[in-house]
């Protein structure tokens, strides 16, 4: 278990009024550690690109690490996990995104970097429809012979049917949460949360009681998108949640698919439109959605670095071929550890499999050839 006093540390940055989680990230930089941003004087930080006099009296002024430390404690009680950024537990796919959490709660048993993880999301009025789609894309995914993670938000309608389903047929699955882990909401879905500790989980970036408010809901979003490869809309109006979660995986450079529908049909408005304005990849199924991820290709497990002797690499595409020499790696951790660009990686990823160094696979994970 980690030192009660350097985790208190980690989530009292995360409470500071004002202090989102890309300043946080920027003042642990610059002063080396997060206790040390707590023991740095004022003018100090005001000189610290992009903090500024605001940032630094919010961070000199604040008073967070007592109600810090009681959450420690409510930590220590219920045996809930903290994942914070630059911790090695930190979900891989989540340290891709920018604007991810600083420190993430969790209680339960998934393995939040399993090789292939979805989210499933859509209206809180679901139809009959949009039910039946659900339940059938989990229970396609459950006779394959690889494992999968779903992820969604517990709410009425189209999440709680995925969680239901993946319980029904034995996929391990995820809630995240709009509050802290001492709450569930709706309280009508506290008997399937329970159920979902036992080979999936609950997670949050939200300490113990936390208030419910609406835009907690909207925050929320940025996990789901962030902890999946692919976000999947099964029905949506033309404004909502669903289309926030779409939104964000786009820009985090992640797959969408949507689910069509009649276009007199209220609750699939908006997965008509996102999939014509080419937001999303129109989807009849799970089939579709294993195809354009790869994810019924068989990759060869051998290596065979000699591949890359006979061909002349770019030093920076040396530099991803050196990363991979020690592992298979995502998209995202390639991006991080080469200090790069999405964009650049992605194109550089590329070339690199066009020359047979490198193949990818399932989830957006690379392997030398």
């Amino acid at each position: 278990m980690e030192n009660p006093d350097n985790l208190a540390y980690k989530i009292a940055i995360s409470l500071i009024p004002g202090i989102g989680s890309v300043t946080a990230r920027n003042l642990i930089a610059y002063v080396g550690s997060v206790e040390g941003v707590f023991q740095e004087k004022e003018k100090n930080l005001m000189k610290i690109p992009g903090i500024g006099e605001v940032n630094a009296k919010r961070v000199v002024r604040q008073n967070v690490l007592d109600r810090a430390k009681r959450e420690v404690d409510f930590i220590l009680k219920n045996k809930i996990q903290t994942f914070f950024y630059l911790d090695d537990n930190y979900p891989t796919r989540l340290k891709g995104c920018s604007d991810s959490p600083i420190i993430l709660y969790f209680k339960g048993n998934a393995n939040l970097n399993e090789q292939r993880i979805i989210s499933v999301v859509g209206t809180r009025s679901a139809t009959n429809y949009g039910k039946e789609i659900c339940e059938e894309l989990i229970r396609s995914f459950s006779e394959k012979s690889y494992p999968i993670l779903v992820v969604s938000g517990l709410a009425y309608g189209i999440d709680v049917h995925a969680h239901k389903a993946c319980l029904k047929y034995n996929i391990p699955t995820v809630g995240v949460f709009a509050h802290g882990l001492d709450t569930i909401y709706p309280s009508l879905h506290a008997p399937i949360a329970s159920k979902m500790l036992e080979k999936g989980g609950l997670i949050s970036d939200f300490i113990s009681e936390t208030k419910i408010d609406r835009q907690n809901f909207l925050r929320r979003n940025r996990i789901i998108a962030g902890l999946a490869d692919a976000t999947i809309i099964v029905e949506s109006a033309e404004k909502g949640g669903a289309l926030v979660t779409a939104d964000i995986a786009n820009s985090y450079n992640r797959d969408v698919f949507a689910f069509p529908g009649r276009s007199t049909d209220l609750y699939s408005r908006g997965c008509n439109k996102i999939i014509k304005l080419n937001e999303a990849v129109l989807v009849e199924g799970q089939a579709d959605i294993e195809k354009a991820m790869n994810w019924d290709v068989k990759v060869s497990t051998s290596r065979a670095y000699q591949t890359s002797l006979f061909v002349e690499l770019t030093p920076a595409e040396q530099k991803l071929v050196d990363l991979l020499k020690a592992g298979d790696r995502f998209v995202d951790e390639i991006t991080t550890e080469a200090q790069m660009s999405v964009s650049k990686v992605s194109a550089l990823l590329l070339g690199l499999e066009f020359k047979g160094i490198i193949v990818s696979l399932p989830g957006k994970m690379y392997r030398l050839k």
